[in-house]
């Protein structure tokens, strides 16, 4: 049933869309006629069984009216073919048969039907089974479609509460991890580390005489050059553990868990040779020179009563010996 035919539904609970399968039409013809002075129902009939599941996915019932003797097709192998068709597996299924026998309802009841008349039935029976089962399936689409609604809308929530996360913990002008993110991933990794006595390392990284850079070329291209060396700090970030950050104005920093001195030695020099490559124009320590970066390292196997501000301070100790042997170099405390 499409939206608009739910929408017409909801307004009325006692509407209802039959499809009645019967090869005889005169079969078809009564119960047209007996459904014909009640509001609100629409009323299709199906000669043909073998078209009867093509015509109830076109029209949609919200009731199938159905014989179980046809020529051609046992009545009950349709029931179970309307029940194994997603687009008709819960459309209610009110079985007509020519007896009251028990055994013949119960093997309708078997195969899927919903209820169980002896045609032609009394009009007023007819119409109130029909309006009942009707109002059932109806029940049923409208919570389907609330359940569904519910999950978009909770998957929306979801999506949204993940942005806000991401702009939560990053840096605005470089899309890096932001302070505060750092400060928390390096506190987990420090336990991580400790309890499992693994290898943590830390760079701190600095672009050379940036205030000089910006005060010849302007705050605009000082973002530009920045937002640069941030994409190097990203791409030396080759395992999703590693995390790059901002660190402050024109510091960064790159958390590598379970990384040797040595393995964190090759990253920093990979990174410092990459930014050296992009030769963004500077004009300090001299006219046609390119800009660089001074790199602090640091690696520390945490033990009990330490603290992460000692790899922190570690790391700055090895920027500033960078930063006083010259710059543009890895230094290692």
């Amino acid at each position: 049933m499409n939206e608009l035919q739910l929408d017409e539904f909801k307004t009325d609970e006692n509407a209802a869309m039959v499809l009645l399968v019967d090869d005889q039409a005169m079969i078809g013809e009564a119960v047209r006629r007996g459904l014909s002075h009640e509001e609100n129902i629409d009323f299709h009939f199906c000669a043909d069984p073998h078209q009867a599941i093509a015509q109830a996915i076109r029209i949609k019932p919200t009731v199938i009216l159905q014989d179980l003797v046809m020529p051609g097709l046992d009545g009950l192998s349709l029931v179970r073919e309307y029940r194994n068709h997603p687009a008709t597996k819960d459309i209610p299924i009110i079985v007509l048969s020519t007896k009251e026998d028990p055994l013949i309802k119960s093997a309708a009841f078997a195969a899927g039907a919903n209820d169980y008349l002896v045609k032609l039935p009394d009009n007023i029976e007819l119409v109130a089974r029909i309006r009942y089962h009707s109002r059932s399936y109806m029940t049923l689409l409208q919570r389907d479609a609330a359940y569904r609604a519910l999950r978009v809308s909770q998957q929306q929530l979801l999506d949204t509460n993940l942005v806000l996360q991401r702009l939560m913990n990053s840096d605005g002008l470089t899309g890096l991890s932001n302070r505060r993110h750092f400060d928390e991933y390096l506190e987990l990794e420090w336990r991580r580390s400790l309890r499992d006595q693994t290898q943590l390392s830390l760079l701190m990284i600095d672009v050379d005489y940036f205030k000089s850079y910006n005060d010849s070329f302007g705050h605009l291209e000082g973002d530009e050059a920045l937002r640069k060396v941030a994409l190097a700090i990203r791409d030396a970030s080759s395992r999703p553990s590693d995390l790059p950050a901002r660190y402050g104005g024109e510091e960064f920093a790159l958390v590598l868990p379970n990384t040797s001195p040595g393995g964190a030695r090759l990253v920093a020099e990979k990174l410092r040779q990459t930014v050296a490559a992009l030769k963004i124009p500077h004009i300090a320590p001299a006219e046609g020179s390119s800009l660089t970066i001074s790199i602090g390292l640091s690696t520390i196997t945490p033990q009990q009563g330490s603290d992460c501000r000692q790899l922190i301070l570690a790391a700055d100790k090895g920027l500033y010996q960078a930063k006083h042997n010259g710059r543009n170099q890895v230094g290692i405390s």
